[in-house]
């Protein structure tokens, strides 16, 4: 009785995974204006995936790493990216730098466009639904030296003052008599809350920080209405020098 030959086994094939499928345009936003660094990307359905620390004067050495992070849970590459958020400010001078320039920098590798926002008008969107009627949102940021960065919104979030620079005391003093019923959010309420309780105005609301997510959902609305910047356009918002200052060495006369 003859026996056929066995015949070999073929491989078995590996299933190689399919690459997620997400609605365009895919955003990465990028967050360094304050002592927090973190990244985000996302899509009009929502935020995919996200990062953010808290650890001063480690910008450059957190925001690639976190920015990596976020593409890899996502299962996204660069190239996936459609556009990118930058928060430009106004801020703290280094924090602003390492984001802008890392966004510029991507963007041109990438041949994608940006969409600038700034801190005030992230921390502004950022409030979801007040617990109480407002006559106006107004952002206060901590921009240290005894300073903060202000800008005042409608309770539609539409800007109505230009993004200044003030003392606390000052711009306390301001409000109270000009908007008393106004919703102050920022980490600039939490540093001087003394100040403006003593003002009489509210300072029980939540400290809200601008957040790379906030951004990815402005630039998505950006992006679709064709509102984008090239790389080339885009500058940080000083309002004032840096914090830290050269050192004077006097010479003999």
């Amino acid at each position: 009785m003859s026996t056929q030959p066995k015949q070999p086994k073929q491989p078995t094939q590996l299933m190689q995974p399919t690459p997620p499928t997400y609605s365009s345009p895919i955003i990465l936003g990028i967050e360094s204006a304050t002592s927090r660094v973190g990244c985000a990307i996302g899509t009009p359905l929502g935020i995919l995936a996200a990062r953010e620390s808290n650890k001063p004067r480690q910008h450059a050495e957190s925001l690639v790493p976190q920015i990596a992070e976020i593409l890899d849970e996502a299962a996204l590459s660069f190239t996936d990216i459609d556009a990118l958020a930058v928060d430009v400010g106004p801020g703290l001078y280094t924090g602003l730098r390492v984001g802008i320039t890392t966004a510029i920098t991507m963007a041109y590798a990438l041949d994608k466009s940006l969409v600038a926002l700034t801190s005030l008008e992230l921390v502004a969107h950022a409030i979801r639904s007040p617990e109480h009627s407002y006559e106006q949102i107004d952002v206060v940021i901590d921009a240290r030296r005894g300073e903060v960065f202000h800008a005042a919104f409608t309770s539609a979030l539409k800007p109505i003052s230009e993004a200044t620079v003030a003392k606390p005391e000052d711009l306390a003093k301001k409000l109270a008599q000009e908007v008393p019923n106004t919703c102050l959010v920022g980490d600039g309420v939490e540093a001087y809350q003394a100040i403006f309780a003593q003002a009489g105005l509210s300072t029980n609301n939540a400290t809200i920080y601008p957040s790379a997510e906030t951004s990815v959902e402005l630039a998505v609305a950006a992006v679709l209405a064709n509102k984008t910047t090239e790389p080339a356009k885009v500058r940080p918002l000083y309002l004032r020098g840096p914090d830290a200052q050269p050192i004077v060495v006097p010479t003999r006369s």
